[in-house]
Parts: structure tokens; sequence; C-alpha cells
């Protein structure tokens, strides 16, 4: 029976790394995998999927309003379905992944962010975390050695950004995987620096 996974993890726990290895270990063994991406994400081109290390891939891209389930019968044969980001799929979007599960017997492994800046739900990833059958995290650390579980935005100065659009891409330049001790601590701070400034 099909299952539809949630594998979330803060920027930089290799999420991508593991799609695309995932995407091998079923291809070695015969299998027709379906790779999607939302185009929210266009870091590294509209329809690549590319880890950290250097792994790539191309995948399908997913525009905001397409209906997945009916993308579905055009894409031929399907033996499991991938996503990357999937954070930014629209709620609308995983029901429907997960009608492919319940209704063509497709397993569905979606990996992507939790939470954004400001340690809220992506809308994506709450109706991940109501659907899937399975929920794991891919673990990083922070600098402290603790696991890290937010997606810090950070602007030139290296300073913690607290306001601001829930989307906005990047990568090391723009963002930190910290523990939620150290970014209270450092946003904390950074506000009693502002406060004694004036």
């Amino acid at each position: 029976m099909a299952k539809l996974y949630f594998k979330y993890g803060a920027m930089g726990s290799s999420k991508s790394a593991q799609v695309l290895i995932t995407k091998f270990n079923y291809e070695e063994r015969g299998m027709r995998v379906w790779l999607l991406k939302p185009s929210a994400d266009d870091r590294d081109g509209r329809n690549m999927v590319k880890s950290r290390i250097g792994l790539s891939c191309q995948a399908k891209v997913v525009s905001p309003e397409e209906n997945i389930a009916e993308s579905f019968r055009t894409a031929g044969c399907v033996d499991v379905i991938l996503v990357d980001e999937s954070q930014f799929l629209s709620p609308e979007q995983v029901d429907q992944l997960r009608w492919l599960v319940d209704m063509e017997d497709i397993p569905v492994l979606c990996f992507g962010l939790r939470t954004d800046f400001l340690t809220h739900f992506f809308p994506g990833s709450q109706r991940l975390m109501e659907l899937a059958d399975s929920i794991s995290e891919v673990k990083t650390v922070c600098t402290c050695g603790s696991k890290a579980t937010v997606n810090a935005r950070i602007d030139k100065d290296g300073r913690i950004v607290t306001t601001g659009a829930q989307v906005m891409l990047g990568g090391n330049d723009s963002y930190t995987a910290m523990c939620h001790r150290c970014w209270k601590r450092k946003v904390a701070e950074q506000e009693w620096q502002e406060f004694i400034a004036l």
C-alpha cells in the first residue's frame, strides 16, 4: 500500500541530495520516477533540482495553479513521485498528491522546509503535516552543536532578519540553520543593541 511521506529539515540538511539519491535508487531498480519541483524555486534554473554537494537532475516544474493529479494522467507510467521544495506547494496540490496515493496507489515522497524564517508553517508544509502517513526529520546542526530547526534569514552583514515576505529565495548568503535557542538569543542581542543605540 502506497504512502505519502514528508521529510522535512532546516536549510542545509541535504534534502535535495536525498531527493536525488532516492531517485537514483528507484531508477537503479528499474522503476520510473516522476520528479517534481514547484515553480517558486528557480535558484538553480527553472527545471533543475540541485544539491549543495553538486548532484543535479531535471524535474517537471509545477506552477501554483497546476492540478498535479490531472498532470499525472499525461505523465506516462510512473512508479513513484518525488517532490523537492514541497513547502512551496499549495495545500490543494498536497491534497492532489494525497489523492494519487489513495486512488492510484503511487507512493509520494515530499522533501522540504517545515517552517519559514520566522518559524511559521509554509502552507504546503502544514498540509503535509496534516496528511502525511510518515513524517520524518532530516537533521542538521547549529554552530553550537545542537540540532538546527530554524531557517534564520540573514542580511549582508550577518544580522538576523525578522521582517519581510515569507518567500525569499537564497542560499548560504541569505540563510543559516540555527537551533531555536541561538536564534532567539541572537534576535534578543540585536534588539538590545538597537535599543541602547537610541
